[in-house]
């Protein structure tokens, strides 16, 4: 069976791809920075789908991470079948109001240990010239986000990235698709201190969306009727409604 590496994959829509990959029969891999969280999603999922599921403990918000966690995946023998590059978060506020070192780590998170997981995995997947990344972006990514500003930026960095790559990759028999999710019901928003809105979707129906059009190959998916609408409207329309739902 493929193993399939999901970063942040404890809660929220890693936690639903974990289930869907696992349904399928994949080997399913979840990493976290926090060891009970992780321990909590291995055994629902082990207990719930009678499959084995394996961990690693790894803080990607910290500069070097990505290498580390690499390194104990090949102390350990497996090769990266699928990466899901999941893990990220978000931060409201005036840029700069923002604690400096919540943003870095913010930062570190969602661009340089995405990059730098790819840019490790990629070189064995291109030797067997077999192998799907999967990279979690954003809705966010197509129109500035005042109040929310490093974030969305980050995740316009993921898309521009995952583009250029699945360029790259193309032609080596390896498949680069980005997920461009709205609004969903996970953590996400408590973490960032907002309200949840109503229309978001929940992390199952868009990992099951997530996963359908990765097997597909699908370059850019955005999840959710609405939010492929919204992307209609002028970059200046959507970038002021974000400012009025993200300013305190």
């Amino acid at each position: 069976m493929d193993n399939v590496l999901i970063t942040g994959g404890t809660s929220g829509i890693g936690y639903a791809l974990a289930k869907v990959f696992a349904i399928n029969k994949y080997n399913v891999i979840i990493v976290s920075s926090n060891y009970d969280r992780l321990k909590a999603a291995q055994q629902s999922l082990e207990n719930n789908l009678s499959v084995p599921i394996k961990i690693y403990e790894q803080d990607l918000s910290q500069f070097g991470a990505a290498k580390e966690l690499y390194n104990k995946i090949q102390s350990d023998h497996i090769d990266i079948d699928i990466l899901v590059n999941n893990a990220g978060y978000g931060l409201v506020g005036r840029t700069e109001e923002i604690d400096f070192e919540k943003d870095e780590h913010m930062m570190v998170l969602n661009m340089i240990s995405l990059t730098e997981l790819c840019k490790l995995i990629l070189p064995n997947m291109y030797r067997r010239q077999y192998g799907k990344i999967l990279n979690i972006s954003s809705t966010g990514a197509f129109q500035p986000g005042p109040f929310t500003s490093t974030y969305f930026a980050s995740k316009a960095f993921v898309l521009s990235y995952s583009r250029a790559i699945r360029y790259e990759a193309k032609g080596k028999g390896i498949q680069v698709s980005t997920l461009c999710p709205g609004a969903t019901r996970t953590n996400f928003f408590n973490r960032e201190g907002t309200k949840t809105p109503n229309s978001a979707m929940s992390a199952e129906e868009v990992a099951n969306y997530a996963y359908k059009r990765l097997m597909n190959n699908k370059s850019v998916s955005i999840s959710g009727f609405i939010n492929k609408v919204m992307q209609a409207f002028p970059t200046n329309v959507k970038m002021i409604s974000v400012a009025k739902m993200k300013k305190n």
